[in-house]
């Protein structure tokens, strides 16, 4: 099983990586988690006190029960991955069936600050943006999924950016693949596509 870990910051185009990279894919093949499921569930705090989450820092992630699914899944073994809401910063009661597959790709914001998921990554990834490019990211992704106004986004822009310089810019050294200009390198997309696609075929030789 090949595992695959993308991160980079936010608005960089990582799911538009990760998009891609599964066109070219039979979902028989491919399973994907993602970091952004497995923020806490904060149903026991006040509305008032949820707004004011920092969902930038590591402290906001069960990485916990991410690293026990990746295991599960490297193990043979289905999960349950968790579905959040981020319109009331909360977990869902249901859940998404994960079986595992020959890859698993794992994506998220702060994915490499958790050493022990960085150690289960066989190939590491950096989606590297121009900040200008993620803020305009951010803030068109915040309005339309999770009920944000442009002032929202704008007032807790230099939260995101502290957070960005950091947690996870520093993690850029640990990736074996930096890729810029996020989705829009062809390039680099179609580099992934090429290793996938060897892991695949020599998994079909050995079996």
């Amino acid at each position: 099983m090949l595992v695959i870990g993308i991160t980079g910051g936010s608005g960089s185009g990582k799911t538009t990586v990760v998009k891609k990279i599964l066109r070219h894919f039979s979902l028989e093949k491919v399973a994907v988690l993602h970091l952004d499921s497995y923020y806490k569930d904060n149903s026991h705090l006040p509305h008032d006190e949820r707004a004011n989450i920092n969902f930038d820092h590591p402290d906001a992630f069960e990485f916990e029960l991410l690293y026990s699914h990746i295991r599960s899944l490297m193990e043979g073994k289905a999960v349950e991955e968790p579905i959040y809401d981020f319109i009331t910063s909360t977990r869902k009661t249901e859940t998404v069936h994960i079986e595992p597959k020959h890859v698993i790709i794992v994506e998220g914001i702060l994915l490499f600050s958790d050493k022990r998921i960085r150690d289960l990554c066989n190939i590491k990834v950096f989606v590297d943006a121009e900040p200008d490019e993620r803020v305009i990211r951010i803030i068109e992704r915040d309005i339309k999924e999770r009920g944000r106004t442009v002032q929202d986004v704008l007032d807790r822009y230099q939260v995101v950016k502290n957070m960005h310089i950091q947690f996870i810019e520093p993690t850029k050294r640990f990736a074996d693949i930096i890729i810029p200009q996020g989705g829009e390198n062809e390039v680099a997309v179609d580099m992934m596509v090429a290793i996938i696609k060897m892991k695949l075929q020599q998994e079909e030789v050995n079996a």
